[in-house]
């Protein structure tokens, strides 16, 4: 991925585009972060990528500037997880932060290779049933504003996608018969709870159980040894050489490359014969000669062989 060092004429300018690739610390929301990043470059037009539980860490990345408009797009790439599971006890929250609602002692009889064959069978197009403490919205309201009241309602399930999920652990670690741990690796579709997929792994494997600890190693094109934390975002601040990622280079989307005359038609949003008889069936990006992303494009709905703009930048 390319790195772009530069703040582009100063903070807090109309010039500081890009997107940030956070590494987000325990303990803070995801709107935490964007508050936190707000103050330091001294701008408004800030917005994260997709929640991350507070609890959890890792791969956040945060839009500026015109970037914010291409937000919504990184929300729905593929995520990658390393995520703890514990066994033997469910909570509210399905997390290690809820109440506990049921406690069994998990078998001491239980091997790792039964749970690495219970993970093989969550490949693929799965079922699942959003927690009632999530952002899910149902009749109007999000699910955790209902089990704040105590009110636990019937939650639509929804499609997602397992991509890979591999057991990271060599054994099972017992810290007592209703703690009993192992780590895993996942890489799924967005919209994906990894809090619930762990309660339904611990279904499979017949014990309550739930999510101890999680943290997101990749975003689409974003990886975790690639992130920046706070501190070194503040460091690069002082040093005015923060960590912006070229616009173009952050979507994982089909890209058509034009010459600077070309991207003008496409940058005043002109509807445009399909390019080069390729066949674009979806989004697809249009970036100019100095990889600055000119505009999103897709197939025209009802003009057979023309494209469309979805955004202009």
């Amino acid at each position: 991925m390319s790195i772009l060092l530069d703040c582009n004429n100063g903070l807090g300018g109309d010039t500081m585009d890009g997107v940030i690739p956070l590494n987000k610390p325990k303990g803070m929301t995801s709107h935490d972060c964007v508050n936190r990043i707000r103050r330091l470059l001294k701008t408004k037009k800030v917005g994260h990528t997709g929640t991350l539980d507070p609890d959890a860490e890792g791969v956040l990345p945060i839009c500026v500037g015109k970037a914010t408009k291409i937000a919504s797009l990184l929300t729905g790439q593929t995520k990658e997880y390393v995520a703890e599971i514990s066994l033997g006890t469910l909570t509210t929250t399905e997390d290690h932060s809820g109440e506990i609602v049921k406690k069994e002692a998990v078998s001491s009889t239980l091997e790792i290779e039964t749970c690495e064959d219970i993970l093989s069978k969550f490949l693929g197009t799965i079922e699942q049933t959003p927690p009632m403490y999530s952002a899910v919205k149902v009749n109007g309201k999000k699910l955790y504003e209902y089990a704040r009241e105590g009110i636990v309602i019937e939650r639509p399930s929804r499609e997602i996608q397992i991509h890979s999920i591999k057991m990271l652990s060599n054994e099972i670690t017992w810290y007592n018969d209703y703690d009993v741990r192992f780590r895993f690796k996942v890489s799924c579709s967005s919209g994906t709870y990894i809090r619930t997929l762990c309660v339904d792994i611990g279904q499979g494997l017949g014990f309550p159980a739930h999510m101890s600890d999680l943290k997101r190693t990749k975003v689409g094109n974003f990886d975790l040894k690639d992130t920046y934390t706070f501190q070194d975002l503040e460091t690069a601040l002082n040093n005015d050489d923060l960590p912006f990622i070229n616009m173009a280079d952050a979507l994982t989307i089909p890209s058509l490359y034009v010459t600077d005359e070309e991207a003008k038609r496409y940058h005043h949003g002109q509807v445009l014969d399909q390019p080069d008889n390729q066949c674009y069936s979806s989004l697809f990006k249009v970036v100019d000669e100095s990889n600055h992303l000119i505009a999103i494009y897709q197939a025209h709905p009802s003009k057979r062989g023309k494209v469309k703009p979805f955004k202009v930048f």
